[in-house]
């Protein structure tokens, strides 16, 4: 058979992004073919997006809580439609700079739906009319379609938005209802609570963010930023019904909730029904494509990297999982992603910072009597004059037998920048006594990872 390109790769996100324009930087001949805009969950419907949103509601909660700074906030009008329209046109712009530069390397670009003929073939098709417009083929072939929005299987779920459908709005409803406990849930009920909605947060458990850090939870949920979140535990959504232009949501405590809108953020998952896989018979990993350590699936043709195969689903994860795909194929590197230590952040109000192990999974390996805590609460210094006296939470993780330090945890302003450098630290192998021997930086947040002595 006769190949096109060397490599095309389905799906033009973080993971394809970064794979495709590698490839092409060591001479590769590389297609990406794409059904929407160029940067995929993380530039159009994700990360980018909602955080030029947090920075909105960061804006407006600063202002109208800093009468002790002598500023008067008086007089203060959020027009969300100027936000939404302005985080449209920052997307469609970040989208054009990736597809200039794809047209830079040569890559070729594909606008359609990819979808698999042969283990070396695909066909691209119209998502508007289902035609067949080009056929293409490739000695080997990159899947990186990412996730969608899951969608609850109950009564009316087609009234209810997804985090897909925020970024489309005119303007933000006056109150929602959002399913959901995790990252995506609580960072849209921060952003949409201090922009002004009410909000009421439905979640399965007891606790908000199943998976970090419990003091984590603690500080989101005790803190007053998200005080005026309506949040009801131990809850499940039933069905959703339209009345008199709102909609009702039946709870399964028989509780009813009446609002403008409902968003459903109940997790993602892959989204590889439209490339008609079945035929191939990969291997799978429960919903996900089972790869291994060089991102290769069960063909030898086709390899996988993003929130389609079952490993941390974060952005700079899909990035460095493209890029290193690319490095050993195309640049005959051997190279493994390096999963340990992975910074995570939750972007509500204030933010929310994790890297390595938590309390409680650190106990569980290593048991509880080897393992020692430290932990400092306070309000930081820029809250000094602030109605808001939202407090800040720094926590380390350390392994008594070793002194090595297994995870840190923060809750607070800039938590996100801060767990950064700390991750880097913790790859390296760092121990408590050398956070104790390094010197702290006054005044600041952060000098409290240094100071905590016990």
């Amino acid at each position: 058979m006769e190949f096109q390109f060397d490599l095309i790769v389905v799906g033009a996100g973080s993971g394809g992004l970064a794979a495709a324009k590698r490839a092409a930087s060591y001479g590769a001949k590389v297609a990406i073919i794409e059904a929407n805009q160029i940067g995929g969950t993380c530039v159009i419907k994700g990360c980018v997006p909602k955080k030029l949103m947090v920075y909105a509601a960061k804006s407006k909660n600063n202002i109208t809580s800093s009468g002790g700074y002598g500023l008067k906030s008086e007089g203060i009008i959020f027009q969300s439609s100027i936000l939404l329209k302005n985080v449209r046109e920052e997307v469609s712009r970040l989208s054009d700079l990736h597809k200039n530069y794809l047209n830079k390397l040569n890559v070729t670009v594909f606008e359609g739906l990819g979808r698999f003929i042969t283990q070396n073939e695909l066909e691209i098709i119209c998502p508007k009319t289902n035609r067949i417009i080009n056929k293409i083929r490739s000695q080997k072939i990159l899947i990186a379609v990412g996730g969608k929005p899951k969608k609850l299987n109950i009564p009316g779920i087609d009234l209810a938005w997804t985090s897909d459908d925020i970024f489309e709005l005119d303007k933000f409803p006056e109150s929602i209802l959002i399913v959901g406990g995790g990252y995506i849930a609580c960072e849209f009920a921060s952003i949409f609570r201090n922009l002004g909605t009410e909000v009421t947060q439905v979640i399965r458990g007891q606790h908000l963010l199943n998976g970090f850090d419990e003091d984590l939870s603690s500080c989101l949920e005790e803190s007053p930023t998200f005080a005026g979140i309506n949040i009801i535990p131990k809850t499940q959504l039933k069905s959703i019904e339209k009345v008199n232009g709102n909609l009702k949501s039946s709870l399964d405590s028989g509780d009813e909730v009446l609002t403008n809108n409902i968003l459903i953020a109940t997790g993602r998952e892959p989204n590889l029904l439209p490339l008609n896989l079945d035929f191939l018979n990969l291997k799978m990993d429960g919903t996900y494509l089972d790869v291994d350590e060089l991102n290769q699936t069960s063909n030898d043709n086709i390899f996988a990297v993003g929130d389609i195969i079952n490993k941390p689903n974060l952005t700079p994860v899909a990035i460095e999982q493209g890029r290193a795909f690319s490095d050993n194929f195309f640049n005959d590197q051997k190279r493994k992603v390096n999963y340990k230590y992975i910074p995570k952040a939750v972007f509500t109000i204030p933010e929310i910072s994790s890297v390595g192990l938590s309390e409680k999974r650190a106990k569980e390996i290593y048991s509880e009597k080897n393992i020692k805590i430290f932990k400092c609460k306070f309000t930081p210094m820029s809250n000094t004059f602030k109605e808001n006296k939202s407090k800040c939470m720094l926590k380390i993780v350390v392994n008594r037998l070793t002194d090595k330090v297994l995870g840190c945890h923060m809750f607070g302003e800039t938590s996100s920048e801060i767990i950064q450098m700390v991750s880097i630290s913790l790859n390296a192998g760092i121990t408590k006594k050398d956070f104790d021997i390094t010197m702290a930086l006054h005044p600041t947040i952060s000098e409290e990872f240094v100071t905590m002595y016990g």
